[in-house]
């Protein structure tokens, strides 16, 4: 969510096992299946990093450079020449809010941080990988559990830093922002996200998402939605009394209330063009 280390969640807590975890991570690097676990943000060096302006205009002319009007990222040139990206996950590595507060002093500001940060190291993360076909299988569980992200000094999954970071902000539009680089992802935008604006953003972000035929659609009394809608129920009925209710703040035309609601399959395909 977009995003998305997208383990199913629902409102009975039907989450990824945390004894299915342990196992996975005691015996799948073991067996040579996931390889060892890898520092994704480039090695730390004496300079310090650019400012938090100067990152985000370095990460918004990658996003424009890079990113298709469909949403698409151009993965082989961002790996032929990946300077700019790498400049923007290492100051990710250096400063969060956690670590400069006094910069990061308004909810916008530090949602904003959070958003553009996953985003970067989502995509600098499948360009480490080697740009796989897909984020399925053992690639899954080593693109959301096993690599390591650094945040503001801080060392994570990208699972963790969504579910444990980002979630517990409280925003649901998060998920139509957050950007797993995979094609059932909410459309990549070719923008950074902005605090000043931040509200504004998330608002068109979330009516695009249920505008979008693959995202949402609606026959007879039947209303098929993307699986991120059930992956992250609890953080909807947070802010809605019902699915229903929550599509209906954002899609260009009501959906039944008493409709029934099924989810579209995740597509978990890397989302690159040119698509070779």
């Amino acid at each position: 969510m977009n995003t998305p280390s997208k383990f199913q969640v629902s409102p009975e807590g039907n989450t990824l096992s945390r004894w299915i975890r342990l196992a996975l991570t005691l015996l799948l690097p073991s067996l040579g299946l996931l390889g060892c676990s890898t520092l994704i943000a480039p090695p730390q060096s004496a300079e310090s990093a650019a400012s938090y302006q100067q990152a985000m205009a370095t990460f918004d002319a990658v996003l424009k450079k890079h990113v298709d009007a469909q949403g698409r990222v151009n993965f082989v040139a961002i790996a032929q020449a990946p300077q700019a990206l790498e400049s923007v996950v290492r100051f990710i590595a250096n400063e969060s809010p956690a670590n400069r507060p006094a910069v990061y002093d308004t909810p916008q500001k530090v949602l904003a941080y959070h958003i553009n940060a996953y985003n970067a190291l989502a995509m600098y993360a499948v360009v480490k990988e080697g740009i796989p076909q897909a984020l399925k299988g053992f690639t899954f569980f080593r693109f959301f559990l096993f690599n390591r992200v650094v945040v503001g000094g801080e060392s994570m999954s990208l699972y963790s830093y969504e579910n444990k970071i980002i979630r517990k902000l409280g925003d649901p539009r998060i998920h139509f922002a957050l950007n797993c680089m995979s094609v059932g992802c909410p459309q990549l935008p070719q923008d950074i996200f902005e605090p000043t604006k931040l509200n504004q953003q998330l608002d068109a972000e979330a009516r695009e998402f249920f505008a979008d035929p693959r995202q949402l659609v609606v026959k007879d009394n039947v209303v098929m939605v993307s699986e991120i809608l059930k992956f992250f129920t609890e953080d909807f009925l947070a802010a809605a009394p019902s699915l229903q209710a929550y599509i209906n703040k954002y899609a260009p035309t009501p959906v039944p209330m008493d409709s029934k609601i099924e989810f579209i399959k995740y597509d978990w395909t890397v989302n690159r063009w040119p698509n070779t």
